[in-house]
């Protein structure tokens, strides 16, 4: 097996933005073209948009707006190339949310993280995820075929069917949520079947490291891939295992909860991630959840950034004093002052009595007049400490709940 899917993991970085100050106009003009887009990107010269630092300055799309656009023009909501009939599958998530998908070409691009992970011509991958409505289970099931793997389509439960069948086909490797291969293990033990399995991939849930460890002592080498149903694979482990690098048909940022703005280096923010597909161009689409950009390059010979993998999601709404504060409130605090840099808004209780406080970076400024923004912004009265500009800790937080729910 090659030591890379293709010759695009191991590009230069200036071969890289070369790549994307192509393909990235591209998108945007296709993204143009589709009715969702009509006022999102209404105005912008598509031929402009050629780095992250120019499609930093176009609107993020929450997943909120995509429900309420296909509630209105099902399926897709005028995000989609193609109407329904124009797709080989249509899934639903919750919400619901429909997304298209493809048999060919690895839709999902699900294949390059397939071959990180060591899977390939002759293995045979029990794929655990679901194929009922959403898409997971296909999405493995197309990097499987990207890989020449075979697959054993077996979805989810019946665990003792599982061990029959991952001991009768002569499964190697497996497909599925972090927890549910070890539940397959102990069946097998229990029933005194022994299987073969010695690769995982897996998604959908947080890998622990406890839970790498007793795969490892069993010989199992398990990888975690950073998927979602609307963008497919966004970043995925190698064998180095050190971070998750972003896959080559995205572009992925890291911004401030509640906003569009790309955080310093190295802080924790939301992932909003753009994807050069072109049958559904999804353009700085906010996925709610955290994670911040590592340094330099992955030992594994892999050059495409690095990000910390899932760290929570970025969805901070908090009910204080009966009324939800959302990040996008205090993004508004901060806009209404120049020499404001960042604001957190915490809360706490005080005997039976909820305490908003709002800590403000700033370089100048008074409580009166951060007051009286607050009321404006946040609805509500709160203690304001001002803060010297870079003290208020690099965690992505910008609303802390300190009250305890025992």
């Amino acid at each position: 097996m090659s030591a890379y899917f293709d010759d695009l993991e191991s590009r230069s970085a200036d071969a890289r933005a070369a790549d994307m100050a192509v393909a990235l106009p591209q998108q945007i003009a296709r993204a143009q073209a589709l009715a969702g887009y009509a006022q999102s990107l209404s105005g912008v010269d598509a031929a402009s948009v050629r780095d992250a630092a120019a499609l930093a300055a176009l609107p993020v799309l929450r997943k909120s707006e995509l429900g309420a656009a296909q509630a209105a023009a099902a399926p897709f909501g005028g995000f989609a190339a193609a109407p329904a009939a124009g797709f080989s599958h249509v899934f639903q998530s919750p919400g619901p949310i429909y997304e298209p998908g493809h048999t060919g070409a690895d839709w999902w691009r699900m294949g390059r993280f397939l071959h990180a992970a060591g899977i390939g011509q002759g293995d045979v991958v029990q794929n655990c995820f679901g194929y009922h409505l959403t898409p997971a289970g296909h999405m493995f099931e197309s990097g499987a075929r990207a890989v020449s793997a075979t697959v054993l389509p077996a979805g989810t439960g019946q665990t003792e069917l599982q061990v029959i069948a991952g001991r009768d086909v002569g499964a190697t490797a497996y497909a599925g949520t972090p927890d549910y291969l070890k539940i397959i293990l102990e069946k097998a033990d229990e029933m005194g079947v022994s299987l073969g399995i010695s690769k995982a991939a897996v998604g959908g849930g947080a890998l622990f490291p406890s839970l790498r460890s007793w795969y490892a002592d069993r010989g199992i080498a398990c990888l975690q891939c950073y998927a979602t149903a609307d963008l497919g694979n966004i970043a995925y482990e190698s064998n180095a295992t050190g971070g998750m690098i972003v896959d080559e048909g995205v572009i992925v940022e890291i911004v401030t909860p509640g906003t569009g703005d790309p955080v310093a280096p190295g802080e924790v923010g939301e992932i909003v991630v753009t994807s050069l597909n072109p049958n559904y161009p999804l353009i700085r689409f906010a996925t709610g959840d955290m994670s911040a950009v590592m340094d330099g390059e992955s030992p594994c010979g892999r050059t495409n950034m690095r990000i910390k993998g899932w760290m929570g999601r970025a969805d901070q709404t908090t009910k204080i004093k009966g009324m939800f504060v959302r990040p996008e409130q205090v993004a508004a605090l901060v806009a209404r002052h120049a020499e404001v840099g960042k604001a957190r808004v915490v809360a706490s209780r005080e005997g039976e009595m909820d305490v908003l406080t709002v800590h403000v970076e700033s370089s100048g400024g008074t409580v009166d007049t951060y007051a009286s923004s607050v009321i404006e912004t946040l609805k509500m009265k709160g203690r304001i400490e001002i803060c010297a500009p870079g003290s208020l800790p690099k965690d992505g937080l910008v609303i802390e709940d300190q009250r305890s729910y025992d």
